[in-house]
């Protein structure tokens, strides 16, 4: 049996829809995963957790991830792409790696991943992205709209690198 809300229209769950759902779910586990030590078959009670020590190598730490979020502007073609970026190990797209550790240098902040030179067209083609999740237990929330994908990638470097 289907309840639905008299004021509310039914929408087909979409791909993002669904990403976001699971979202919250797949992170406590991860974390869950990540952090709780082992325990033999006689322990009684909940795991004891500690905090996750940073990867050899100055990786992020287990824990960090983003939600990844493109969307190009009206009348581009494509809708919008997202992806989870794990750092450890590196997932959730090609540049995976480039983009941890761009990531990783910046303590997190999209903002501050060093810009590249590039001389990028004057061809209006706006492209919007957000990045949401955490990093080393702080909260990420990135949105930006950039003029053109050039711009984008000058400036975030492989982050949003979700068609490479």
């Amino acid at each position: 049996m289907t309840h639905t809300h008299p004021h509310r229209p039914t929408r087909p769950l979409t791909a993002l829809t669904a990403l976001r759902r699971a979202l919250p779910v797949a992170a406590a586990l991860l974390l869950a995963g990540a952090g709780a030590t082992t325990a033999t078959a006689t322990t009684a009670g909940p795991l004891p957790v500690t905090d996750p020590a940073p990867a050899a190598g100055g990786a992020a730490p287990v824990g960090s991830w983003l939600e990844l979020t493109v969307t190009p502007g009206a009348g581009r073609s494509g809708g919008p792409r997202g992806a989870l970026l794990l750092c450890d190990p590196p997932q959730g797209h090609s540049r995976a790696a480039e983009a941890c550790a761009q990531l990783t240098a910046a303590h997190g902040d999209v903002r501050a991943v060093p810009r590249r030179d590039a001389v990028c067209p004057l061809v209006y083609a706006p492209v919007a992205v957000r990045a949401h999740g955490q990093w080393d237990g702080r909260p990420v929330d990135y949105r930006e709209t950039f003029a053109n994908r050039c711009e984008l990638e000058a400036a975030t470097g492989a982050v949003f690198a979700l068609d490479d």
